[in-house]
């Protein structure tokens, strides 16, 4: 079993492979991916996915603006950084990193879960400065009571130990682990979707990145400085969201002065994968620009 993804066999069918690169940024090398023109879009997806999880939104979005994603460290085809890098102002950082070696200055910025927390750490740390943050069921919170004194513990010796990663893999592999997975979200999604997250679920490399990531997340300094977030916060939550809970939202939104919910009806923790459309007809609301028709 290969510990890493490779680009030219497991990336030849990558949704909007056309659009890909690879860029050396911050002691990495990153999967990029940029269309489109107008003014600057920058995307980060949450912790487990990549690029992949814009499939469908990336092109609908590149009719309106200069729209840029990117695999996180060690997710998918971009390497996999020290782990101190795997912090939340370690991911903060990187992106940064990204940006300047890019040389743009994205006006919007939308983050999908913990791509969230990492503008809202990037925009409180001044390293950009948007006039708009897009959370789409941003993990900005710390998690509450029992969980908070099992998750975190269990992330750390999980990233300690060699072995997790080949485990989750082979079970990837031979269950349906990754099926019920994507089921807990709350989102319903193509076939096709779900096999992409099944083969980012058989990379030892990818699951162990995640990990890391779980192990050393600690968002109560965030939870702390939100209130000073300058940008205008859109918080949009799926009704159906079974990971991040809508509650959560409306808990940022009472710690964020000027910020907005926005509920997408029926939809579940990947909206933006379930109704493309939706999500990007919310985003152009946000930019300013008329509805298309």
């Amino acid at each position: 079993m290969r510990s890493r993804l490779i680009w030219d066999t497991d990336g030849q069918n990558w949704p909007n492979r056309q659009d890909s690169r690879f860029v050396p940024a911050g002691g990495v090398i990153w999967h990029v991916q940029q269309a489109g023109s107008g003014p600057v879009l920058f995307l980060i997806h949450g912790t487990g996915a990549t690029t992949h999880s814009w499939a469908d939104l990336f092109p609908l979005l590149a009719r309106d603006f200069t729209v840029i994603a990117a695999d996180m460290p060690g997710h998918g085809f971009t390497t996999r950084p020290a782990p101190s890098h795997m912090s939340l102002p370690g991911m903060a950082r990187s992106h940064h990193a990204l940006l300047r070696a890019l040389g743009v200055e994205p006006s919007l910025v939308v983050g999908h879960s913990a791509g969230a927390a990492i503008l809202a750490r990037m925009c409180l740390d001044g390293m950009i400065h948007p006039q708009t943050v897009i959370s789409l069921g941003g993990a900005l919170l710390p998690l509450d009571g029992l969980p908070a004194r099992i998750f975190s513990p269990l992330a750390k010796l999980m990233a300690a130990l060699p072995h997790p990663p080949y485990l989750f893999a082979l079970r990837a592999r031979y269950t349906s682990m990754v099926d019920d997975l994507m089921k807990g979200t709350g989102s319903v999604l193509k076939p096709e979707t779900i096999e992409l997250y099944r083969r980012l679920g058989m990379s030892p490399g990818h699951v162990g990145a995640a990990i890391a990531m779980m192990a050393n997340w600690d968002l109560k300094p965030l939870r702390r400085d939100l209130p000073r977030l300058k940008p205008h916060l859109i918080l949009a939550t799926g009704s159906n969201d079974h990971t991040i809970p809508p509650v959560m939202a409306k808990k940022v939104n009472a710690l964020v002065p000027g910020s907005e919910v926005v509920t997408f009806e029926g939809l579940g923790h990947l909206a933006h994968e379930e109704q493309p459309d939706v999500v990007a007809a919310m985003i152009r609301r946000a930019a300013g620009l008329p509805e298309r028709n």
